[in-house]
């Protein structure tokens, strides 16, 4: 391995509060996942400052560095300087519901990616060699290489036992274990014979098949990992190794064919009527918010949760159309958009961060070019997400979808050949042009007023310039006014999303900044955003995570392109609910057109009442 994979990881422990602040680490495509004992612990600011880190991610309770493809070789080399084979005291952290399901759901599929992703690939390899009549549907070789490729499907059931027990962190050998019995050939025997079967006379065994299921063996070994647990707590350490195993297997094997198992089978039944509805009555649906939406989802994690559902729906239908399209056209079009940043940017820094980080995008990384020029520089990813949703619009009218699994890159199409057709590859390849050429539009026409030369010099006046005169924001609510760097929150802390300031709440309701109009009111009207006159942007987001209450504790005074004056009352909040709920209080005030001003001044207090001047916003 390289010196400088060595001396980079050396240095991402250290900046993480040292080996002994790491309880846990993993890598996924793009980034080092790590559990850390004490967050606070880590200097985020000096970790993004490290040579070959592009960015840093806190989302559901982990500490998520940005490396980029060679991420593997970057882990492989801290694997060498952490110890994580004993256990340690995690810090305890309230997460809240939604970021707890995502972490879970994640933390199962993740791992198993590159073996779907690689036998994925056999198939379209197999695909290929039919259409071009290379070899025959019934010679031995397509025998064998549907073989190769479906060993990973077939046996689904195992590889997620196996993830989903190192996640819930008990015995992952005994969750295989449990996962083969659900395979095993003398099972499938008895479903096909189809007679019923009664354990010790007296259990019913519901006859299933659960190969290439999921939902089955992630209900049997969430309940096996609180079987375990009991198992072991009360079994004495002289006989556990015998006596644990045994028993696990005993209760589990009759939970699973008595009981869990068949929920589980019912519950794939309905999500399998409910994919058929979805692609009979809404396929644009899908695609088209993954396809506009992606990068949006993958900031804060949420694409976790939504692509195991492509896999649920591959392993119902046969084939997935709710985030496999969608996911292309997104990654097409960020990678598009990192192009034209590269050949119209005069900065050679973002130069050197664009070309390669597009080339990864079209491969299917996008993570590198999103945190390292789409999202800093914005116009770009608002390219991104409009060119994107527009190929995903397509895909999904014309039902197109892929026949396996793999990475959401170039080399993706081969996997929408399949049903001995060519439809749904010629569909997706329309998708893509689409994709590529709307966003290439649409990112040239941006550049021209965002992009600024060499010298520094403002990009050409736009025809509202005049609109967007001076402006000063008011505090919309009393408290301690902070720097946004002081935010909770990686994303608002980083100004990703603006410029702006923090204010810790004395008081309870949100009042109008300025006189101006309701842009945005999210449904669980934990933020707003506002336009006003004079043509400043803001978002007003109350607290840290408040999304998962659900609008729980939130009371909207008004609605959607309202007209508001400065002081209305826009948003009542309940604090003791926010803070019983685990959730910080923290209230952004962010100027979302923040490169529309020259210079942006907070204003140097410690707390202000609402209506008192926080920022001045200078053209």
């Amino acid at each position: 391995m390289s010196k400088e994979y060595h001396t980079l990881a050396e240095e991402i422990v250290a900046k993480v509060g040292g080996k002994e602040n790491i309880s846990h680490v993993y890598h996924c495509q793009t980034r080092l996942r790590f559990t850390l004992i004490d967050s606070l612990k880590a200097n985020t600011e000096e970790v993004e400052a490290i040579d070959g880190v592009t960015k840093v991610i806190i989302n559901a309770g982990q500490y998520q560095i940005v490396i980029g493809t060679h991420v593997a070789e970057v882990f492989e080399e801290i694997e060498k300087l952490v110890d994580i084979t004993r256990d340690r005291p995690e810090k305890s952290e309230k997460k809240g519901i939604f970021n707890t399901i995502i972490d879970f759901v994640a933390g199962t599929f993740q791992p198993i990616i590159p073996a779907l992703s690689g036998a994925g690939m056999v198939k379209a390899v197999l695909a290929l060699l039919i259409v071009f009549n290379v070899i025959t549907a019934d010679s031995q070789t397509y025998y064998m290489l549907n073989l190769f490729a479906d060993g990973v499907f077939f046996f689904l059931p195992i590889l997620l036992a196996f993830t989903e027990a190192q996640k819930l962190k008990c015995n992952p050998i005994l969750a295989a274990g449990v996962a083969a019995m659900l395979l095993h050939p003398n099972w499938s025997d008895l479903v096909t014979a189809g007679e019923p079967i009664r354990f010790f006379e007296l259990i019913p065994f519901t006859l299933a098949t659960y190969s290439s299921s999921v939902i089955p063996i992630i209900l049997i070994i969430f309940v096996q990992s609180y079987v375990e647990k009991f198992l072991n707590q009360y079994i004495p350490k002289s006989v556990n190794l015998v006596f644990v195993p045994m028993l696990t297997f005993l209760i589990m094997g009759t939970l699973a064919f008595s009981i869990l198992g068949p929920i589980g089978s019912i519950i794939g039944n309905y999500l399998a009527v409910f994919f058929t509805f979805l692609a009979d009555n809404a396929s644009w649906a899908p695609a088209l918010i993954i396809g506009g939406l992606a990068p949006i989802m993958v900031m804060f994690g949420i694409h976790n949760g939504i692509a195991p559902l492509g896999i649920m729906q591959m392993s119902q239908l046969g084939y997935d159309s709710i985030f496999g399209p969608g996911m292309l056209c997104s990654n097409m079009a960020q990678a598009t958009a990192g192009t034209v940043v590269a050949f119209v940017t005069k900065d050679k820094k973002v130069r050197e961060t664009a070309v390669p980080g597009s080339i990864t995008a079209y491969m299917g990384i996008t993570e590198p070019l999103l945190y390292g020029v789409n999202l800093p520089k914005r116009y770009p990813l608002i390219a991104a997400l409009i060119g994107g949703g527009l190929g995903g619009l397509y895909a999904g009218i014309t039902h197109t979808h892929r026949f396996a699994t793999g990475s959401s890159g170039l080399p993706a199409v081969l996997l929408y050949i399949g049903n001995d057709t060519m439809t749904y590859f010629y569909n997706i390849i329309i998708a893509i042009v689409i994709t590529v050429i709307s966003t290439a539009l649409i990112t040239f026409i941006l550049a021209k007023y965002f992009e600024r030369d060499a010298s520094g010099a403002a990009a050409p006046a736009r025809d509202n310039d005049l609109v967007l005169a001076g402006q000063d924001i008011a505090a919309p609510l009393s408290g301690e006014v902070l720097p946004i760097e002081k935010a909770e929150d990686e994303v608002f802390a980083s100004k990703t999303l603006g410029e702006g300031v923090v204010i810790i709440p004395e008081t309870a309701e949100i009042l109008a900044p300025f006189d101006g109009t309701v842009a945005t009111l999210f449904p669980t009207k934990h933020a707003i955003g506002l336009i006003s006159d004079k043509g400043a942007e803001i978002l007003i987001h109350i607290g840290i995570n408040t999304v998962d209450l659900a609008g729980k504790g939130f009371e909207a005074f008004v609605k959607q392109g309202d007209r508001v004056v400065k002081g209305q009352k826009l948003i009542a909040f309940d604090k003791q609910i926010i803070e019983n709920a685990g959730f910080s209080n923290q209230t952004m005030v962010i100027i979302t057109n923040s490169a529309d001003y020259t210079e942006i001044k907070a204003k140097d207090n410690q707390y202000s009442r609402a209506g008192d001047l926080i920022l001045r916003l200078d053209k």
